[in-house]
């Protein structure tokens, strides 16, 4: 086996270790960089003729995920692979697909990405450096010719802001550097960090819902030819004070209907003329178009 096995029965679940936020990647040789998938978080268990699927809080959805449980078909006894589930959109992750995916019971299109290997044949590997449990893993892909939907998470020593650069512009959701030679650890820490990918961009404010400060939230629009659609809504990233200042901007230009080509229903709304531009940073967009984890920076009016 490998430095740090050790000898033991198959355990259950095995809490998932979990990476701490960074704005940037870290340097150095001692760093694997992995794409960030955008999925399912699980943790696959062979137990013989079983195939058990966990959620990363330990809930058992094999059911839900039965078709990548019936695609682990290979002649090992027992092990235990960390991993995500998504759903592949134009070339990229994307939860919200997955989602959407679920929700009809579609399986056909969910993908296992897996990136760790924590127990194997009577051993536990969790004590095992990464860079052994990767190897390891990916032995086991060769030799037994796992396929798609069970796919084997590729990493790069490189350059981890460059690698971050690279996956922004690919438009993937970030990257995950994981200390080459630490132990699996089920908890957060700085053993694994992940750095997001984030966009900006300013999008014209069609309406808010007040409070105390000022505004609790802004809803946003955006130009789709001739039509202004919805781009969802911000509700972070102001202080109290901007909160009250971006509200004595927006009371000037109030309007009795939205000028949303296609009004949406929020009875909270106070429509507004799209006079202002809110300058927002956001990680993505889901299918339906609207901005992901959306943070405000700034209010700038439209000029021309």
């Amino acid at each position: 086996m490998i430095q740090g096995a050790r000898p033991s029965d198959m355990p259950g679940f095995v809490a998932p270790q979990l990476a701490a936020s960074r704005a940037r990647a870290p340097s150095g040789d001692q760093w694997l960089h992995e794409i960030k998938y955008d999925g399912y978080r699980v943790q696959l268990h062979v137990d013989k003729q079983r195939r058990i699927i966990f959620t990363r809080t330990g809930l058992d959805w094999t059911k839900r995920f039965a078709v990548i449980a019936g695609a682990f078909d290979i002649p090992v006894e027992r092990a235990i692979l960390d991993g995500e589930i998504v759903v592949i959109r134009d070339g990229r992750t994307s939860f919200a697909e997955l989602q959407a995916e679920l929700a009809k019971g579609n399986q056909d299109r969910l993908l296992f990405y897996a990136f760790d290997l924590l127990y194997l044949e009577g051993f536990d590997l969790t004590e095992a450096a990464l860079v052994e449990r990767k190897r390891i893993l990916k032995m086991l892909f060769d030799e037994t010719g796992l396929q798609s939907p069970i796919v084997y998470s590729e990493h790069l020593q490189t350059d981890g802001n460059q690698m971050l650069a690279h996956a922004c512009k690919l438009k993937f959701e970030g990257i995950i550097s994981k200390n080459a030679q630490a132990p699996y650890r089920s908890e957060r820490s700085d053993a694994w960090i992940k750095v997001k990918c984030l966009q900006r961009g300013k999008f014209p404010v069609v309406g808010f819902v007040k409070d105390a400060a000022g505004v609790a939230a802004l809803h946003l629009g955006r130009q789709d030819g001739k039509d202004l659609v919805y781009a969802g809504k911000v509700g972070t990233g102001w202080s109290r004070t901007v909160s009250g200042q971006i509200r004595k901007k927006l009371d000037s230009v109030l309007i009795p209907t939205s000028k949303l080509t296609r009004p949406i229903r929020d009875p909270k709304a106070i429509w507004v003329e799209p006079t202002f531009l809110a300058d927002v940073e956001y990680r993505d967009t889901t299918a339906e178009g609207l901005l992901r984890a959306a943070s405000f920076k700034g209010l700038t009016k439209r000029t021309g």
